[in-house]
């Protein structure tokens, strides 16, 4: 399963809360908006989450696999220590409890966001299902039609959502699945376009 990682420069938020300590809220996917991801355009549409596997989704900074989870989601029930809440206008909101007691890694983030040293969100997902339009120019546009599973939640040091926000390590994998898409994408139009002629001179010859 390919999986592709993309960031928003969407503000996330420090708070406390009485119950639950030292909470950080944010949107990592954002939809409807028109990001350049340096080969095409992409755009997130609406109903993109109606079916995505959110049953087992961590809470990193800069997608580090390697650390340990600050927090974690195990089937959205009330006693994970993050929230997802899929907004149907919006995208997806999560709420994270930090153990900032306990933890060092989980105050000294909680700490930065609050100063605002970081301030956007990341995310790691797999496509299900993905449309593209103006494939005949240079720079098409993806349409992200169906995440198929988000993996895992970031809060990022470098959050703009453009060709930037592809973090450097493990570039080309995260760029492998649209590439393939787009070629596959363009492959059908050039297939497509041969049948219309090998059609035109059929009537040609027949008329």
């Amino acid at each position: 399963m390919a999986k592709e990682i993309r960031a928003f420069d969407f503000e996330v938020r420090a708070l406390q809360d009485e119950e639950r300590g030292s909470v950080l809220t944010g949107t990592p996917i954002v939809y409807d908006q028109r990001t350049d991801v340096g080969w095409w355009d992409e755009i997130i549409d609406r109903d993109a989450l109606a079916e995505t596997d959110l049953r087992d989704v961590r809470f990193l900074v800069n997608h580090n696999t390697d650390m340990i989870p600050l927090a974690r989601s195990r089937n959205n029930n009330a006693n994970s220590t993050m929230q997802l809440i899929v907004d149907p206008d919006v995208g997806m909101n999560i709420r994270v409890n930090l153990d900032t007691e306990n933890n060092a890694e989980a105050k000294s983030l909680y700490s930065a966001v609050e100063r605002g040293d970081i301030s956007g969100m990341s995310f790691m997902f797999s496509v299900d299902k993905d449309a593209w339009d103006d494939l005949e120019s240079e720079h098409p546009t993806r349409h992200i039609v169906s995440i198929g599973k988000v993996f895992e939640v970031s809060a990022v040091t470098f959050p703009a959502y453009t060709q930037t926000s592809i973090t450097a390590r493990g570039l080309a994998d995260t760029l492998e699945s649209g590439k393939a898409s787009l070629e596959s994408a363009r492959s059908k139009v050039r297939e497509i376009e041969r049948r219309k002629q090998k059609i035109r001179i059929l009537t040609e010859v027949n008329a």
